[in-house]
Formats: C-alpha cells, structure tokens, sequence
C-alpha cells in the first residue's frame, strides 16, 4: 500500500523532538508539507498557512496539528472542511465545546478525527491498566513536577488562557488516570496558584473523589527543578502500584513488571494509521473536562511573577 501523504501545522518544539521523528519511521505514513510562519524543513514543501498548503497539495491524505491548542479549533474545522482527517496534539483544543464542535463536524463528513493523548502510550500505562480493573482502589496520589524553562522555553502562549499554563503537562497524568482507573473520579476541590503577571496557573493542587468514594490527589508544579517528577501511585487491596518516569516503569506491591520500550509518538501515528485505514474517530475528551472542572471550581492565589530567562 502506497504510503498517506501527511501534512503537518506547526513546526516546533514537540513537532521537531517527537512528531518527525515518529513520522520518519512509520512506514505507512509520508510527511510532505509542513505549515509554519518562517518555519523550513529540508526535503519537505513549506508554507506559510494550512489554507497555502492546502491549496498547494490537494492530494494530502490527511493532517497533523501541533500548534498550541488555542488556535486548533479553527484549523481542524479548516481541514475537515477540505476533506481531510485530522490528528491534534494534546489537549484536543482550549475548550470542551470546541473539541464536541469538532467530533461533530468529522462525523457528519465521514472523516477521522484522532484526539491524541500520547502519555497513553507509555509502555507501563496498558498492563496497569490490567492489573487495576479488578482491584479495589483505596487512594490514588499523583506527583507531575516539571520545568517549564526546559519544556517550553521562551513560549509565552503558555501562560496565556488556552495556554493552560501547569495543566499543559499536568493534562498527560490525567489522561493516564482516565485510562487506567476502573472507576471514573470527579473534582471536589482545587487550588490554582497564578503568577501575578500570567494567566493562567503555574502550580495546581486537585482534590478528585471516586465513585466509590477513594481520594484521587493531583500536585503539579511547573518550576521543577534538577530531576523531573511524573509519578502515579495508586494503593489497592492488593497493595501500592506506582507509575514512574510518566508511565514508562511500573512497579507492583514494591517489584518491577518488565514493559515494552519507550515509544508514545511512534504508537499514536500508528494509531492514526489505524484510524484512516478504518474511517474512524477517536476523541476522548475526559483529561480536558478535567481541566476545565478544575478552572471552573478552583480557587486562585496569586502568586511571585513569572519570567522566562
């Protein structure tokens, strides 16, 4: 079978350190385009927009968009409306409405529209999944610290309110939490700390509760520094089960279970080629609705100024 041309909406810092690769070795897919403002790749044709490239290849088979999230509603409908299936980065958008608008649109074209939550894909996430479904969950502790002078450095939009601000990495433990939980869970408090001069948190505290009444706790930082922490440990009847490493090590009532190897991006184009193979859609927005419960129900301390170096 001859190889999906793929074109891809914003060329930086995730899409040069994991989507290209990814693309690079995924046999069945053949990037060929890339949309970004003063952005090149060799090899590759370059345009300054989705609608100049678009225009240009009308052939693509389909479109990938790594652009922060508050514009991709606009070029997902863009590229539904011209036919073509869609990948988004995570978060699927900056509002809930806009990620049920976009599911909507794709389903009355016929087309594939693929929601991607790539912590997912960590090679511990499956079999704890496994292991959880029959257990009995007591407590649930999840410990995500990062930097965001390393992640995102000098990127101002991510403190801006589509920004998300903390919840930008703080979203991959939530979509692993939705992912391996047998029981959904649902916020009773947060606390969001906000840089006097940003809007949106640097640091959160999320108090969620199950069904069956166990505590599921969230600390996310985003000045973490020296060794970054994205921790999960979930205590059962059958003992603690921790997450490591954002999912890539898994350890069971204190002894190490062998995963696969680390492989998040190249398993999401994998799924997408699944996707356009089959006509379907996957769009799970439950990490985003999160999200937006925690900024609707938390409350906001101010705190220092935040600056980039």
């Amino acid at each position: 079978m001859t190889a999906r041309k793929i074109g891809l909406v914003g060329l930086g810092k995730i899409a040069r350190d994991q989507h290209l690769p990814a693309l690079a070795a995924n046999p069945d897919l053949e990037l060929v385009a890339v949309a970004s403002p003063g952005a090149a790749l060799d090899g590759v044709d370059g345009f300054e927009s989705l609608s100049a490239m678009l225009a240009a290849r009308p052939e693509l088979d389909a479109i990938t968009l790594c652009t922060p999230p508050g514009v991709r509603h606009a070029l997902a409908s863009e590229a539904l409306a011209a036919g073509k299936p869609v990948m988004l980065e995570k978060p699927p958008g900056a509002t809930l409405s806009e990620v049920e608008l976009l599911a909507r649109q794709a389903e009355s074209a016929g087309l594939t529209l693929f929601a991607s939550w790539h912590s997912r894909h960590a090679p511990g996430v499956a079999p704890a999944r496994e292991w959880l479904a029959d257990r009995e969950i007591h407590r649930v502790q999840i410990v995500w610290k990062e930097d965001v002078r390393v992640w995102h450095p000098g990127q101002e939009w991510i403190f801006e309110p589509a920004g998300m601000g903390v919840f930008d990495p703080g979203i991959n433990a939530l979509s692993i939490v939705t992912a391996i939980l047998p029981r959904p869970f649902f916020l009773r408090d947060a606390l969001l700390q906000v840089p006097a001069n940003r809007q949106a948190p640097i640091a959160a505290q999320l108090r969620f509760t199950d069904t069956a009444g166990a505590p599921v706790e969230a600390d996310l930082d985003f000045l973490q520094t020296g060794p970054q922490t994205w921790d999960i440990h979930v205590e059962t009847d059958a003992g603690r089960l921790t997450l490591t490493k954002g999912g890539s090590e898994l350890t069971i009532a204190g002894e190490s279970v062998p995963v696969g190897p680390a492989g998040e991006y190249p398993a999401l184009y994998a799924r997408f080629a699944e996707l356009l193979d089959s006509g379907a859609s996957d769009v799970d927005p439950a990490p985003l609705r999160h999200v937006a419960d925690a900024c609707l129900l938390g409350r906001r301390e101010a705190v220092a100024a935040f600056h980039f170096p």
